[in-house]
């Protein structure tokens, strides 16, 4: 009997591609969501901390803020050695280590013990979001990108979504061995990232080659697809890391994430301490459910819009236009004094369009970077241009001790998210490296 002939090209792709989807996604997803909890839980700790340490609303801003400078400093050495080492290996180092300072960070004393250990966790956590970014440039073609970022990105949201009402309950009902609520959402938010880590050194693999989910015809197709790629960019120009570092649109690209993050950081942070003041009556519990719904719009704006930045390849667009509406939300509520229910629907689109930036932004650097000059680069954006949580985060904290309100921040980080769409807009369009049918399945893999 003769054998079954083999799928056609596209057939190959699409299946290939199902795979990642379904091997890949998932597992870097459940790791971002813990990683996102671990980052922003110190928001909901604050509902009661602030009041035990007695933190003012300046000093919160700078414990929450000073996490990014840790994360500056370490973050492109970080995505080098992902690079050179293989994201399985450096990926568990990341988990654990942070995983092991957010559980110190419940057993602290003073302000100052929180200063430090929220530095340390910077250090710690420093090249996971690049890391990720770069990893998945090693499987996802450029057509398919937008959406594969968009499925990781989405744990930020559900980060909040699941750990929101989950924050609020710990609050409310968890004080064991004498320890105050706080401290034990800080120590059980950490204890994930350890058994992620370690989970990881086992089962992620670095590259598509030692992907067992994939036949060698769908690695040997998925391999000549990403070398086609390659071969464009390498066609306009190879770009070393030192070049990567100077390149101006890289540095174009690292200000308008500044002034993006700005704006994401003033609202993750100090969202929960907004939401309460609107009632006096509102639980914590209550605080984390009302502060779940944001979140939900933003995770279906966000997978929305990385689904017709994918289909017409079109990025400046689809990034900077749903910023420009979380830019007028958060204007609206530093501007006027609104009813609950309006506020949180502007709330609703402060996140929905803050969130959806993240897909479209980040296909753009993989249009003209690649290998060490990629890992360079995207590390750069985000470790400068997550600066700009630092400045939102101790910004919103500042202002407020000034002027005894919180509207002038709100405000400043609305005008902030309009910059960056600026900065998006004034990008120039660059032609993505996929035009070139998928490859025959005969070529052999790149490893």
């Amino acid at each position: 009997m003769s054998a079954n002939p083999a799928p056609a090209p596209s057939t190959i792709e699409a299946t290939t591609i199902r795979k990642l989807r379904t091997h890949i996604i998932p597992f870097v997803f459940v790791l971002f969501v813990i990683n996102f909890v671990d980052r922003i839980n110190i928001g909901f700790a604050a509902l009661t901390m602030n009041k035990e340490l007695a933190i003012t609303s300046q000093q919160f801003g700078l414990l929450a803020g000073i996490f990014f400078w840790g994360y500056f400093v370490f973050e492109i050495p970080s995505n080098l050695l992902l690079h050179k080492l293989g994201a399985r290996i450096w990926i568990a180092r990341i988990l654990v280590s942070w995983g092991i300072v957010a559980i110190l960070t419940g057993f602290v004393r003073s302000a100052t013990h929180l200063y430090l250990l929220r530095f340390l966790l910077g250090i710690a956590e420093a090249g996971f979001v690049p890391g990720i970014l770069l990893y998945l440039t090693y499987w996802f073609p450029q057509r398919q990108l937008a959406h594969a970022i968009s499925l990781f990105n989405g744990a930020g949201p559900v980060a909040s979504i699941v750990g929101a009402p989950i924050s609020g309950v710990i609050l409310d009902h968890v004080d064991w061995l004498g320890l105050s609520s706080w401290r034990w959402l800080l120590i059980l938010e950490g204890i994930p990232a350890v058994v992620g880590g370690i989970t990881a050194y086992f089962v992620l693999p670095s590259r598509p080659a030692e992907a067992r989910f994939l036949t060698p015809q769908e690695a040997n197709c998925l391999a000549s697809k990403l070398a086609f790629q390659e071969q464009r960019k390498a066609g306009q120009g190879r770009i070393s890391v030192s070049q990567t570092l100077a390149h101006k649109r890289v540095w174009h690209m690292t200000a308008a994430y500044f002034a993006w993050a700005v704006g994401q950081y003033t609202m993750i942070f100090w969202m929960p301490q907004l939401v309460k003041t609107l009632s006096s009556q509102y639980s914590n519990t209550t605080v984390g459910i009302l502060v779940m719904i944001p979140y939900i719009s933003a995770l279906i704006a966000m997978i929305f819009v990385a689904y017709r930045s994918d289909r017409t390849l079109e990025r400046r667009y689809h990034a900077a236009v749903p910023v420009m509406i979380a830019g007028t939300s958060l204007v609206l509520l530093g501007a006027t004094a609104s009813p609950a229910f309006v506020s949180l629907i502007l709330w609703c689109f402060a996140a929905a369009g803050v969130y959806s930036l993240l897909p479209p932004f980040w296909s753009m650097p993989n249009e003209f970077l690649s290998g060490f000059s990629a890992a360079a680069g995207i590390a750069f954006i985000n470790s400068f241009g997550n600066i700009g949580g630092f400045v939102g985060a101790y910004g919103m904290g500042a202002i407020n001790r000034r002027t005894g309100s919180f509207h002038g921040g709100l405000v400043f980080a609305g005008v902030s998210l309009f910059a960056s769409a600026m900065l998006i807009l004034a990008l120039r369009q660059r032609i993505a490296p996929e035009t070139e049918p998928i490859a025959t399945a005969q070529r052999s893999p790149v490893v």
